[in-house]
């Protein structure tokens, strides 16, 4: 009898095959969410919290705030541990999940290097 063990093994082997099949097909979002192995409760927590920051921006964006860098602070320290900022940032802005904020972190990102 297979062990609960053997079977996830194997189902991440078959999720790699089906990633590397689907290639560019996949949207990027997806792609950087299997490849982390997140949980659809963190993902929903990245979304819920980009969704509120996002939120947040628009609001101080209209009261004239011009630095949005403790926005982008925010949005680093909530991320999960493996998923990269940078990218993760990327991604969302490239799928335009977010737009306005994932640009303006860009910007933020490219000055700082």
């Amino acid at each position: 009898m297979e062990t609960i063990e053997e079977r996830l093994a194997r189902l991440e082997y078959y999720q790699s095959l089906i990633l590397s099949l689907l290639g560019d097909k996949l949207p990027t979002f997806y792609k950087m969410i299997m490849e982390a192995g997140l949980t659809k409760t963190d993902v929903e927590f990245l979304l819920q919290n980009c969704e509120a920051m996002s939120k947040e921006y628009k609001k101080q964006k209209a009261e004239g705030f011009i630095g949005f860098t403790p926005l982008l602070t925010q949005f680093v320290g909530m991320l999960h541990p493996r998923l990269d900022p940078k990218v993760t940032i990327h991604v969302l802005a490239q799928e335009s999940k977010y737009a306005p904020l994932m640009d303006e972190f860009k910007g933020i990102m490219d000055a700082i290097e």
